[in-house]
């Protein structure tokens, strides 16, 4: 086969995935935007960094208002918020999700793991088995 095929068909081969992500990123990009410029007063929010807050005041074309704690509002840029956050779905699910985790704590093998008796040292001196304190040589 002539290499003067081959070449335009490598080049191609090539820049379809970079075309496809590209539009998948404007799509994804398009969206954000989307939910940024729907907040409303009350939504619950979770930004870039983590944070949850309820939206107070969205009136600012570029900033929103978010209460962090009760009686504590900051003033956030509008791109900082990454996902709208449904209070009652996640209620639900981590009632669903917090009974099984404390019948796991409940298991015989997990207090095995961690004895709670003191050790016996040299001298005949007892140590607490979780003091974190100890050791530190503080009084």
């Amino acid at each position: 086969m002539n290499i003067q095929l081959l070449f335009p068909l490598i080049i191609l081969l090539l820049f379809i995935p970079i075309l496809l992500s590209s539009r998948r990123q404007k799509r994804q990009m398009q969206e954000m935007q989307r939910l940024q410029g729907s907040l409303s007063d009350g939504d619950v929010v979770m930004t870039t960094s983590g944070l949850r807050a309820t939206v107070v005041d969205s009136s600012y074309e570029d900033t929103i208002d978010l209460e962090i704690a009760p009686g504590v509002v900051t003033t956030w840029v509008r791109a900082a918020v990454r996902e709208k956050v449904n209070p009652t779905d996640e209620s639900a699910a981590g009632a669903e999700d917090s009974t099984p985790a404390i019948e796991a704590s409940t298991d015989h093998a997990a207090a095995d793991a961690r004895p709670d008796q003191a050790t016996k040292l040299g001298d005949g001196v007892e140590a607490p088995a979780n003091d974190s304190t100890a050791g530190r040589g503080s009084a």
